[in-house]
């Protein structure tokens, strides 16, 4: 198998991603391929399948119909939005001004009832929350700040933090940290919200990804387990698709997470599905665990591109 046709010989939001990362492609041909995501494949059915009044499957964070209390659905405003920033969406275009003026005007918190780009109260909704903003353009300046003070000693984050948790979560701090990348990319940020966002990276630096601080053990067998879409879950394959998005030169902290990606790699070179998470979904993006999957391929390949200094 030719690895990359493989990869080109798929969707809109593959196919420009595999021509900027890995192929050298002309910046024409990549901004082509872009453009299509609007209009063709999975981004064009996901902007379909927004409501009149700017929701996703009626709700912000949930569904207005939840019917598998064993399980989380995926189909509310918010990981639709996350689907569409994966994919790479163009803000600029019509059709997603279009998308975010109604999300804006429309969809509130079930939390709270606040407005979507105001936040609410969890740091890993937060954290999701700056991403999107700042990725399409809306101002989560106010969100950026509530962040910044929330960070705890550690240099992490946790939701369970206003329970008493005094211990980051890496669920919840990869979460954040890609929120203000996100926004140093988009404003440039400030002093303040960089040098938070470099604690942060070091909670997970000290660990190497993976591993406790305190004993070396291997925090959960389950980080080893490649997913897409990554929703709120913490892996190895997100955390290092993090650092290379930083645009830093890798550290040596992340060579054990590196190793682990090359040692999944299949003998026709593709990486497989590993750890789906349960619940809902507009439509699959991959063939299901167990199979390779365009998804993890596309970015084993380029953390290892990134890390190795291809």
């Amino acid at each position: 198998m030719d690895v990359l046709d493989w990869l080109l010989d798929s969707d809109p939001a593959i196919r420009w991603q595999v021509l900027r990362d890995l192929t050298g492609a002309p910046a024409e041909e990549i901004r082509a391929e872009r453009s299509r995501i609007a209009t063709h494949g999975w981004g064009a059915r996901l902007l379909q399948l927004q409501g009149p009044d700017g929701q996703w499957d009626g709700g912000t964070y949930w569904p207005a119909q939840d019917d598998d209390p064993d399980s989380q659905p995926w189909t509310a405003t918010t990981y639709s939005l996350l689907l569409l920033r994966d994919f790479g969406l163009d803000p600029g275009s019509r059709e997603a001004r279009h998308a975010i003026t109604l999300v804006r005007d429309n969809s509130r918190w079930e939390e709270g009832n606040q407005p979507f780009f105001e936040g609410e109260t969890e740091p890993c909704i937060n954290g999701m929350t700056v991403a999107l903003g700042a990725y399409f353009g809306e101002n989560v300046d106010s969100v950026v700040e509530r962040l910044c003070r929330e960070q705890l000693d550690d240099g992490g984050w946790n939701c369970e933090a206003e329970r008493g948790s005094t211990r980051s979560s890496f669920h919840t701090t990869i979460c954040v940290l890609e929120g203000l990348l996100e926004h140093d990319r988009s404003t440039g940020g400030n002093s303040r919200s960089r040098d938070v966002r470099r604690a942060g990276e070091e909670f997970l630096l000290d660990r190497s990804l993976l591993r406790r601080k305190s004993s070396g053990e291997l925090i959960s067998p389950d980080w080893l387990q490649f997913s897409y879409p990554t929703r709120w879950f913490y892996d190895v394959l997100r955390g290092l698709d993090y650092f290379r998005a930083t645009g830093c030169s890798p550290d040596e902290r992340l060579r054990e997470a590196a190793e682990v990606v090359r040692s999944k790699q299949q003998s026709d070179g593709t990486w497989l599905l590993e750890n789906t998470h349960p619940g809902k979904v507009h439509f699959a993006v991959d063939d299901g665990d167990g199979q390779p999957s365009r998804w993890n391929t596309l970015r084993a390949l380029r953390v290892l591109k990134w890390h190795d200094g291809l």
